[in-house]
């Protein structure tokens, strides 16, 4: 099953954001859950960092709400407002692998 997690950072959290970055990434990398597709949300800029995008694969989303809350943005308090939804994807345009 397809989860689709939506973080929208405090504000002025840039800082905390790219102290843990390096720490996100790893922990992405090695999670029981899977990523198929995740990355920051920006502002109107299109560069300042303000929360980030996730789907991800799981079976039950106790698994996701589990994977969220260990990631170390979590832990951080880098994130405001989080939101999980199970999603169905309908289009995937992205090219073949």
């Amino acid at each position: 099953m397809l989860f689709a997690i939506h973080c929208v950072d405090h504000p002025g959290k840039v800082e905390d954001r790219l102290a843990h970055y390096d720490a996100h990434k790893a922990y992405l990398a090695s999670a029981p859950v899977a990523s198929v597709i995740s990355g920051p949300l920006l502002a109107g800029d299109h560069e300042t960092m303000i929360g980030s995008l996730f789907i991800v694969e799981a079976e039950h989303i106790e698994d996701v709400r589990a994977f969220n809350s260990a990631d170390p943005f979590n832990k951080a308090g880098v994130w405001k407002e989080i939101n999980i939804h199970p999603f169905s994807m309908r289009v995937d345009n992205r090219a073949p692998r």
